[in-house]
Protein backbone atom coordinates (compact mmCIF):
# COMPACT_ATOMS: atom_id res chain seq x y z
CA UNK A 1 0.00 0.00 0.00
CA UNK A 2 2.85 2.36 0.87
CA UNK A 3 4.53 1.62 -2.46
CA UNK A 4 1.36 2.35 -4.43
CA UNK A 5 0.75 5.58 -2.53
CA UNK A 6 4.33 6.69 -3.07
CA UNK A 7 4.05 5.94 -6.79
CA UNK A 8 0.84 7.96 -7.00
CA UNK A 9 2.50 10.89 -5.26
CA UNK A 10 5.48 10.69 -7.62
CA UNK A 11 3.11 10.74 -10.62
CA UNK A 12 1.32 13.78 -9.21
CA UNK A 13 4.60 15.59 -8.64
CA UNK A 14 5.83 14.93 -12.15
CA UNK A 15 2.45 15.75 -13.78
CA UNK A 16 2.53 19.27 -15.23
CA UNK A 17 -0.40 21.50 -14.27
CA UNK A 18 -2.71 22.57 -17.08
CA UNK A 19 -2.17 26.28 -17.81
CA UNK A 20 -5.12 28.48 -16.98
CA UNK A 21 -5.06 29.89 -20.53
CA UNK A 22 -6.04 26.47 -21.91
CA UNK A 23 -9.40 26.61 -20.11
CA UNK A 24 -10.05 30.10 -21.49
CA UNK A 25 -9.15 28.96 -24.99
CA UNK A 26 -11.60 26.05 -24.73
CA UNK A 27 -14.33 28.49 -23.71
CA UNK A 28 -13.61 30.64 -26.78
CA UNK A 29 -13.88 27.73 -29.25
CA UNK A 30 -17.72 27.98 -29.71
CA UNK A 31 -17.32 31.68 -30.46
CA UNK A 32 -14.64 30.98 -33.05
CA UNK A 33 -16.84 28.32 -34.69
CA UNK A 34 -19.74 30.78 -34.86
CA UNK A 35 -17.44 33.47 -36.30
CA UNK A 36 -16.09 31.14 -38.98
CA UNK A 37 -19.50 29.79 -40.04
CA UNK A 38 -21.41 33.07 -40.12
CA UNK A 39 -18.72 35.69 -40.79
CA UNK A 40 -15.74 34.10 -42.56
CA UNK A 41 -17.38 31.48 -44.82
CA UNK A 42 -20.03 33.90 -46.24
CA UNK A 43 -17.20 36.21 -47.39
CA UNK A 44 -16.88 33.95 -50.42
CA UNK A 45 -19.95 35.76 -51.73
CA UNK A 46 -17.87 38.91 -52.21
CA UNK A 47 -17.14 37.69 -55.74
CA UNK A 48 -20.75 38.55 -56.66
CA UNK A 49 -19.84 42.24 -56.44
CA UNK A 50 -17.57 41.74 -59.47
CA UNK A 51 -19.99 39.57 -61.46
CA UNK A 52 -23.30 39.78 -63.23
CA UNK A 53 -24.45 37.11 -60.82
CA UNK A 54 -27.15 34.64 -61.82
CA UNK A 55 -28.35 32.06 -59.26
CA UNK A 56 -28.80 29.48 -62.01
CA UNK A 57 -25.15 29.82 -63.12
CA UNK A 58 -23.60 30.22 -59.66
CA UNK A 59 -20.32 31.87 -58.76
CA UNK A 60 -18.25 29.95 -61.30
CA UNK A 61 -20.62 30.34 -64.26
CA UNK A 62 -21.69 33.98 -63.88
CA UNK A 63 -20.19 36.64 -66.13
CA UNK A 64 -17.25 38.58 -64.68
CA UNK A 65 -17.77 42.36 -65.06
CA UNK A 66 -15.02 43.77 -62.84
CA UNK A 67 -15.72 47.28 -61.49
CA UNK A 68 -18.85 47.80 -63.56
CA UNK A 69 -21.20 47.29 -60.59
CA UNK A 70 -19.32 49.88 -58.52
CA UNK A 71 -19.54 52.45 -61.33
CA UNK A 72 -23.24 51.79 -61.80
CA UNK A 73 -23.82 52.03 -58.04
CA UNK A 74 -22.19 55.45 -57.90
CA UNK A 75 -24.27 56.71 -60.82
CA UNK A 76 -27.55 55.76 -59.15
CA UNK A 77 -29.46 58.70 -57.71
CA UNK A 78 -30.47 56.74 -54.61
CA UNK A 79 -26.88 56.04 -53.57
CA UNK A 80 -26.04 59.54 -52.33
CA UNK A 81 -29.36 59.90 -50.53
CA UNK A 82 -29.01 56.54 -48.80
CA UNK A 83 -25.44 57.36 -47.79
CA UNK A 84 -26.49 60.76 -46.44
CA UNK A 85 -29.35 59.18 -44.47
CA UNK A 86 -26.99 56.62 -42.97
CA UNK A 87 -24.40 59.20 -41.95
CA UNK A 88 -26.98 61.58 -40.41
CA UNK A 89 -28.80 58.87 -38.45
CA UNK A 90 -25.61 57.10 -37.33
CA UNK A 91 -23.90 60.36 -36.34
CA UNK A 92 -26.91 61.48 -34.31
CA UNK A 93 -27.00 58.15 -32.50
CA UNK A 94 -23.26 58.18 -31.80
CA UNK A 95 -23.26 61.73 -30.37
CA UNK A 96 -26.40 61.42 -28.24
CA UNK A 97 -25.60 57.88 -27.09
CA UNK A 98 -22.36 59.37 -25.79
CA UNK A 99 -23.73 62.53 -24.16
CA UNK A 100 -27.00 61.30 -22.62
CA UNK A 101 -25.48 58.37 -20.65
CA UNK A 102 -22.76 60.68 -19.29
CA UNK A 103 -25.27 63.26 -18.07
CA UNK A 104 -27.56 60.60 -16.64
CA UNK A 105 -24.72 58.73 -14.88
CA UNK A 106 -23.34 61.94 -13.32
CA UNK A 107 -26.77 63.02 -12.07
CA UNK A 108 -27.65 59.55 -10.78
CA UNK A 109 -24.29 59.36 -9.01
CA UNK A 110 -25.29 62.42 -6.97
CA UNK A 111 -28.37 60.66 -5.57
CA UNK A 112 -27.79 59.64 -1.97
CA UNK A 113 -30.78 57.28 -1.62
CA UNK A 114 -29.26 53.91 -2.57
CA UNK A 115 -32.58 52.09 -3.06
CA UNK A 116 -33.97 54.81 -5.32
CA UNK A 117 -30.70 54.93 -7.23
CA UNK A 118 -30.68 51.16 -7.91
CA UNK A 119 -34.38 51.17 -8.84
CA UNK A 120 -33.94 53.95 -11.41
CA UNK A 121 -30.84 52.29 -12.82
CA UNK A 122 -32.69 49.00 -13.26
CA UNK A 123 -35.71 50.63 -14.91
CA UNK A 124 -33.70 52.57 -17.51
CA UNK A 125 -31.55 49.50 -18.21
CA UNK A 126 -34.48 47.22 -19.07
CA UNK A 127 -35.28 48.58 -22.59
CA UNK A 128 -31.84 47.43 -23.75
CA UNK A 129 -33.05 43.81 -23.55
CA UNK A 130 -36.23 44.38 -25.60
CA UNK A 131 -35.95 43.63 -29.32
CA UNK A 132 -36.86 46.22 -31.93
CA UNK A 133 -39.60 43.93 -33.22
CA UNK A 134 -41.48 44.49 -29.96
CA UNK A 135 -40.44 48.11 -29.53
CA UNK A 136 -41.55 48.98 -33.07
CA UNK A 137 -45.08 47.82 -32.19
CA UNK A 138 -44.97 49.84 -28.99
CA UNK A 139 -43.79 52.94 -30.87
CA UNK A 140 -46.56 52.57 -33.46
CA UNK A 141 -49.10 52.47 -30.62
CA UNK A 142 -47.56 55.60 -29.12
CA UNK A 143 -46.83 57.66 -32.25
CA UNK A 144 -49.43 56.19 -34.63
CA UNK A 145 -52.37 58.16 -36.01
CA UNK A 146 -54.61 56.85 -33.23
CA UNK A 147 -51.74 56.60 -30.73
CA UNK A 148 -51.22 58.11 -27.32
CA UNK A 149 -49.36 61.20 -28.56
CA UNK A 150 -52.10 62.23 -30.98
CA UNK A 151 -54.70 61.49 -28.31
CA UNK A 152 -53.01 63.84 -25.83
CA UNK A 153 -52.51 66.52 -28.49
CA UNK A 154 -56.19 66.23 -29.35
CA UNK A 155 -57.08 67.33 -25.82
CA UNK A 156 -55.43 70.66 -26.62
CA UNK A 157 -57.18 71.04 -29.95
CA UNK A 158 -54.29 69.86 -32.13
CA UNK A 159 -55.28 67.88 -35.20
CA UNK A 160 -53.86 64.31 -35.31
CA UNK A 161 -51.00 63.69 -37.70
CA UNK A 162 -49.17 60.67 -39.09
CA UNK A 163 -46.00 61.04 -37.03
CA UNK A 164 -44.39 57.80 -38.18
CA UNK A 165 -45.19 58.67 -41.79
CA UNK A 166 -43.69 62.16 -41.72
CA UNK A 167 -40.38 62.10 -43.59
CA UNK A 168 -39.27 65.43 -42.06
CA UNK A 169 -39.34 64.17 -38.46
CA UNK A 170 -38.76 60.43 -38.84
CA UNK A 171 -34.98 60.69 -38.47
CA UNK A 172 -35.41 62.46 -35.13
CA UNK A 173 -37.83 59.74 -34.07
CA UNK A 174 -35.31 57.03 -34.95
CA UNK A 175 -32.47 58.74 -33.09
CA UNK A 176 -34.60 59.59 -30.06
CA UNK A 177 -36.04 56.10 -29.63
CA UNK A 178 -32.59 54.51 -30.03
CA UNK A 179 -31.15 56.81 -27.35
CA UNK A 180 -34.08 56.01 -25.05
CA UNK A 181 -33.45 52.29 -25.53
CA UNK A 182 -29.67 52.31 -25.04
CA UNK A 183 -28.77 55.16 -22.65
CA UNK A 184 -29.37 52.98 -19.59
CA UNK A 185 -26.87 50.44 -20.86
CA UNK A 186 -24.31 53.14 -21.62
CA UNK A 187 -24.79 54.73 -18.20
CA UNK A 188 -23.70 51.48 -16.52
CA UNK A 189 -20.20 51.91 -18.00
CA UNK A 190 -19.86 55.45 -16.67
CA UNK A 191 -21.31 54.54 -13.28
CA UNK A 192 -18.69 51.81 -13.04
CA UNK A 193 -16.01 54.38 -13.87
CA UNK A 194 -17.40 56.73 -11.21
CA UNK A 195 -16.94 54.08 -8.53
CA UNK A 196 -13.19 54.25 -9.15
CA UNK A 197 -12.94 57.90 -8.10
CA UNK A 198 -11.24 58.38 -4.75
CA UNK A 199 -13.85 59.63 -2.19
CA UNK A 200 -11.12 61.61 -0.46
CA UNK A 201 -11.12 64.01 -3.40
CA UNK A 202 -14.75 64.93 -2.73
CA UNK A 203 -14.05 65.30 1.00
CA UNK A 204 -11.12 67.60 0.31
CA UNK A 205 -13.26 69.64 -2.10
CA UNK A 206 -16.03 69.94 0.52
CA UNK A 207 -13.52 71.15 3.10
CA UNK A 208 -12.35 73.81 0.63
CA UNK A 209 -15.96 74.96 0.27
CA UNK A 210 -16.77 73.43 -3.11
CA UNK A 211 -20.43 72.56 -3.71
CA UNK A 212 -21.79 69.66 -5.73
CA UNK A 213 -21.64 71.41 -9.09
CA UNK A 214 -18.03 72.45 -8.59
CA UNK A 215 -17.15 68.91 -7.48
CA UNK A 216 -18.78 67.54 -10.63
CA UNK A 217 -16.93 70.06 -12.80
CA UNK A 218 -13.48 69.67 -11.25
CA UNK A 219 -13.48 66.05 -10.03
CA UNK A 220 -16.19 63.90 -11.64
CA UNK A 221 -15.97 64.99 -15.26
CA UNK A 222 -12.14 65.06 -15.46
CA UNK A 223 -12.08 61.55 -13.98
CA UNK A 224 -14.46 60.35 -16.71
CA UNK A 225 -12.42 61.76 -19.60
CA UNK A 226 -10.44 58.52 -20.31
CA UNK A 227 -13.69 56.50 -20.44
CA UNK A 228 -15.41 59.14 -22.58
CA UNK A 229 -12.51 59.20 -25.03
CA UNK A 230 -12.47 55.41 -25.20
CA UNK A 231 -16.22 55.07 -25.82
CA UNK A 232 -16.22 57.92 -28.30
CA UNK A 233 -13.36 56.60 -30.40
CA UNK A 234 -14.67 53.04 -30.42
CA UNK A 235 -18.10 54.24 -31.55
CA UNK A 236 -16.59 55.65 -34.76
CA UNK A 237 -16.71 52.13 -36.19
CA UNK A 238 -20.52 52.43 -36.29
CA UNK A 239 -20.52 55.53 -38.50
CA UNK A 240 -22.13 53.54 -41.36
CA UNK A 241 -24.36 51.48 -39.11
CA UNK A 242 -27.71 53.21 -38.88
CA UNK A 243 -29.36 50.27 -37.12
CA UNK A 244 -31.02 47.81 -39.50
CA UNK A 245 -33.30 46.18 -36.91
CA UNK A 246 -34.75 49.48 -35.77
CA UNK A 247 -35.18 51.09 -39.18
CA UNK A 248 -36.54 47.96 -40.86
CA UNK A 249 -39.21 47.47 -38.19
CA UNK A 250 -40.22 51.13 -37.93
CA UNK A 251 -39.98 52.68 -41.39
CA UNK A 252 -42.44 52.62 -44.29
CA UNK A 253 -42.53 53.69 -47.93
CA UNK A 254 -43.54 57.26 -47.11
CA UNK A 255 -40.27 57.93 -45.23
CA UNK A 256 -37.82 56.20 -47.58
CA UNK A 257 -36.40 59.57 -48.64
CA UNK A 258 -35.02 60.32 -45.16
CA UNK A 259 -34.95 56.94 -43.36
CA UNK A 260 -33.61 54.51 -45.95
CA UNK A 261 -30.10 53.49 -44.85
CA UNK A 262 -27.46 51.31 -46.52
CA UNK A 263 -28.54 48.09 -44.80
CA UNK A 264 -32.25 48.44 -45.61
CA UNK A 265 -31.47 49.53 -49.17
CA UNK A 266 -29.22 46.49 -49.66
CA UNK A 267 -31.99 44.28 -48.29
CA UNK A 268 -34.56 45.62 -50.74
CA UNK A 269 -32.21 45.63 -53.73
CA UNK A 270 -30.74 42.21 -53.03
CA UNK A 271 -33.52 40.08 -51.54
CA UNK A 272 -36.66 41.85 -52.77
CA UNK A 273 -35.55 43.00 -56.24
CA UNK A 274 -33.01 40.14 -56.63
CA UNK A 275 -30.18 42.37 -57.85
CA UNK A 276 -27.62 40.30 -56.01
CA UNK A 277 -24.49 41.77 -57.58
CA UNK A 278 -25.50 45.37 -56.86
CA UNK A 279 -26.42 44.55 -53.27
CA UNK A 280 -23.12 42.71 -52.75
CA UNK A 281 -21.28 45.70 -54.18
CA UNK A 282 -22.95 48.11 -51.72
CA UNK A 283 -22.38 45.75 -48.82
CA UNK A 284 -18.70 45.35 -49.70
CA UNK A 285 -18.16 49.11 -49.86
CA UNK A 286 -19.80 49.53 -46.46
CA UNK A 287 -17.64 46.77 -44.96
CA UNK A 288 -14.42 48.30 -46.31
CA UNK A 289 -15.26 51.77 -44.96
CA UNK A 290 -16.34 50.28 -41.61
CA UNK A 291 -13.07 48.35 -41.38
CA UNK A 292 -11.10 51.55 -41.99
CA UNK A 293 -13.13 53.44 -39.37
CA UNK A 294 -12.79 50.64 -36.80
CA UNK A 295 -9.02 50.49 -37.36
CA UNK A 296 -8.78 54.26 -37.03
CA UNK A 297 -10.91 54.28 -33.88
CA UNK A 298 -8.73 51.58 -32.34
CA UNK A 299 -5.58 53.59 -33.06
CA UNK A 300 -7.18 56.68 -31.53
CA UNK A 301 -8.31 54.72 -28.47
CA UNK A 302 -4.80 53.31 -28.11
CA UNK A 303 -3.23 56.76 -28.35
CA UNK A 304 -5.60 58.83 -26.21
CA UNK A 305 -7.08 56.25 -23.80
CA UNK A 306 -4.28 53.66 -23.67
CA UNK A 307 -6.77 51.00 -24.80
CA UNK A 308 -5.17 47.83 -26.14
CA UNK A 309 -6.64 44.56 -27.32
CA UNK A 310 -3.26 42.80 -27.50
Amino acid sequence: MKDSNSNTEKIRKHRKPIPVQVHYMLMVIPGFVWLILFSIVPMVGIVMAFQNFSPSKGWFGSEWVGWENFEYLWRLGDTRQVLANTLIIASGKIVLNLLVPIIFAVLLNEVRNVKFKKTVQTIVYLPHFISWVILASIMSNIFGYTGVVNLILGWFGVEPSVIMGNADTFRQLLIGTDVWKEFGYGAVIYLAALTGIDPNLYEAAAIDGAGRWKSIRHITLPSLIPTIVLMGTLSLGNILNGGFDQVFNMYNASVFSTADIIDTWVYRIGLVNMQYSLASCAGLLKSVVSLIMISASYLLARKFADYRIF
